[in-house]
């Protein structure tokens, strides 16, 4: 036997246990024999809701409608009145959850996945720790992950996974998803809403200020809140069954949406309908007392998903691994006081299906600080997915109509990079504070901590996607590390557009003639959120557009000129898209195209798909924009 085989043997059989009892001593703080005759490690259940903010429920927002078994958790346990979803999307807030990662760090941004990520460096999905020592996990059934998962992962991940088949006395852990609000249940069409009456009274609540105030609004509001109604039913079912099974004085439950709402303008965006998310837990007699919580209570520190995996390791009494990125918010060595002293958390976005559109958020307390690296991809750019429901539809239609209030036509035009909001004055974020003097200073101060954050990462989306896939999904973290200065120049660069544009000039006629393809690819981007106050680039920007050999930097020099009204874009894009090599560079090719067919200038494409690289074309991501041309 060599010495490998006897360390791996050593701490198969002696060393984990001992550790793990070792741990579970120092955690709950209790001598040997009352840890072993009288304390039982919790089991830990979640129970997901898909697509669900917390507007929606009068639990938090006197906007929403009851749901008495969520409700019934809350009494007995906790409320947390800051819970966010890093990401407004599924399979990167799964992803963020299953890692206890940051997104852009691991290369787990981009929805939906063109090649799946490895964990990054010895990190393990946080139910293998639960596993290893000694907790049987199950999870019905929902993964969605943009990351290689091992086999050591789950007991059982299925429809039909169930905590019933664990050993006895074996604590568990089990997931259990819903799907009753998931977005797909708003694409009903005209006829089936002839069919059903929304049980929700259609005027017992106010549409928000961005949405038109129409009756397919209200009938939406009302459907979906019948959704969230029947969603807290299936709540009460699950817990039936743990209390059946005689193990609600064992088990701690957890109930969260998985991300933000699905009411036009809130999945699938950085705003607080997307982001900020319901989540109470409820929390047995027997450890009320160890882990400080008083039933009803309630947490105003911020918690995010990030959070999710150490806390339950934590709980567990399981050492949280060095290379996640979130922090335990439960536990005997956690103080609530020190929770609600939290007041800081980051949101992400990048492509959601077919669009491209990378921003960033921080939170910090009342305030809400919005980068738009690419403002002029305005909010409604089309995605085919978001378009199927029929309230999407109508506000497009009334915008073309001209029939829409200024903040309701917002969704409509082009962003500043900045945007700054009250979203205790203004929770939905109708009012830019960024630009008033008297908002200079909390500002400057949320601009250097996102940029701090970013920076730390580093945040691989300062990369376009296809070079990632080529580049960096072999290995995402050691990617970042090895080239965290290049990145940080890049978003020094990208950070230009928030600056004053004569203090830049010279910065931004640096970057236009760097030898470095992405510098220049900022550069230009920068040139498009600068719009008219570029121009005296503009000859350097068309040489660009005409020579660069970089496809992505021809096309970005084109949306300048073409958003500008300086030159036809097409001719430019529509090479590039033929010259294309990688799906995700086409994909981001034809992102500029829609921009530039949907936008003001409504420029006009005859693209042949024959053309396209069958590599290309063959992406179900590119069949869908390709589709929503009209390319066959």
């Amino acid at each position: 036997m060599n010495k490998r085989t006897t360390l791996s043997l050593f701490r198969k059989y002696f060393y984990t246990p001992v550790i793990f009892l070792l741990s579970l001593l120092i955690f709950f703080n209790i001598g040997c024999k009352e840890a072993t005759d009288t304390y039982v490690r919790p089991n830990i259940v979640w129970i997901t809701s898909e697509d669900n903010s917390k507007h929606y429920m009068s639990l938090f927002d006197e906007n929403g409608v009851e749901t008495p078994n969520i409700e019934a958790l809350a009494k007995q346990g906790i409320k947390f009145n800051h819970a966010f979803s890093n990401a407004p999307v599924c399979s990167v807030a799964r992803s963020t959850i299953i890692t206890g990662c940051y997104a852009p760090r691991i290369g787990a941004q981009f929805h939906r996945k063109m090649k799946k990520v490895p964990m990054p460096g010895s990190v393990k999905m946080f139910p293998e720790y639960l596993r290893e020592a000694g907790y049987y996990t199950t999870n019905n059934s929902k993964e969605d992950y943009n990351l290689e998962k091992s086999e050591s992962v789950w007991d059982e991940s299925s429809k039909k996974a169930t905590w019933r088949n664990r050993g006895n006395d074996q604590p568990f852990f089990h997931v259990f998803n819903i799907t009753t609000t998931h977005e797909s249940s708003l694409h009903f069409s005209r006829e089936e809403m002839s069919n059903y009456n929304p049980r929700t009274e259609m005027h017992s609540f106010d549409i928000e200020p961005g949405h038109p105030e129409t009756d397919l609004f209200r009938y939406t509001n009302a459907y979906y809140r019948d959704k969230i109604i029947e969603m807290d039913h299936q709540v009460g079912e699950v817990v039936d069954e743990l209390q059946k099974d005689g193990l609600m004085e064992n088990t701690i439950i957890f109930y969260y949406g998985d991300h933000g709402g699905v009411l036009p303008g809130s999945k699938g965006y950085l705003r607080e309908t997307g982001l900020h998310v319901p989540m109470v837990v409820f929390v047995p007699e027997k450890y009320r007392e160890v882990l400080g919580v008083e039933a009803g209570g309630s947490i105003d520190g911020f918690v995010s998903f990030i959070d999710l995996g150490p806390t339950v390791l934590n709980l567990a009494g399981i050492e949280v691994p060095e290379g996640m990125d979130g922090k335990p918010f439960l536990g005997a060595n956690i103080r609530k006081q020190d929770v609600d002293q939290r007041n800081t958390v980051f949101g992400y976005a990048d492509r959601m299906d077919e669009k491209y559109d990378m921003v960033r958020t921080v939170r910090k307390g009342k305030y809400k600080y919005m980068r738009s690296f690419q403002p002029f991809n305005f909010d409604a750019l089309m995605n085919n997915y978001r378009y199927k429901q029929l309230g999407y539809q109508e506000w497009d239609e009334l915008h073309r109509e001209g029939k829409l209030n200024p903040v309701q036509e917002v969704f409509f035009k082009s962003r500043a990079p900045e945007l700054l909001f009250d979203v205790e004055e203004d929770p939905y974020e109708t009012v830019n504070l960024a630009g008033r003097p008297e908002f200079e200073e909390t500002l400057e101060e949320l601009r250097e901590e996102l940029n701090r954050w970013m920076g730390s990462m580093p945040d691989l989306s300062l990369y376009p996607e296809h070079l990632l896939i080529r580049d960096a999904f072999d290995n995402p973290v050691e990617f970042g590390q090895d080239n965290n200065s290049v990145i940080n120049s890049y978003l020094e660069i990208a950070n230009y557009a928030c600056l004053d544009f004569d203090t830049v000039r010279d910065g931004i006629d640096e970057a236009l003639h760097s030898k470095d393809p992405w510098k220049r690819y900022w550069a230009l981007t920068v040139c498009s959120s600068f719009g008219e106050r570029a121009f005296e680039f503009e000859n350097e920007v068309r040489k660009i557009s005409n020579e660069d050999p970089e496809a992505l930097n021809r096309v970005r020099a084109a949306e300048y000129l073409g958003l500008n009204g300086l030159r036809n874009p097409v001719p430019v894009m529509t090479r590039a898209l033929y010259a294309a090599e990688y799906p995700a560079e086409g994909l981001l090719i034809l992102n500029s195209i829609v921009l530039m067919q949907d936008g003001p200038d409504r420029y006009s494409f005859s693209i042949e798909q024959s053309r396209i690289g069958e590599k290309v074309r063959e992406n179900s991501e590119v069949k869908r924009r390709l589709e929503y041309l009209g390319i066959e």
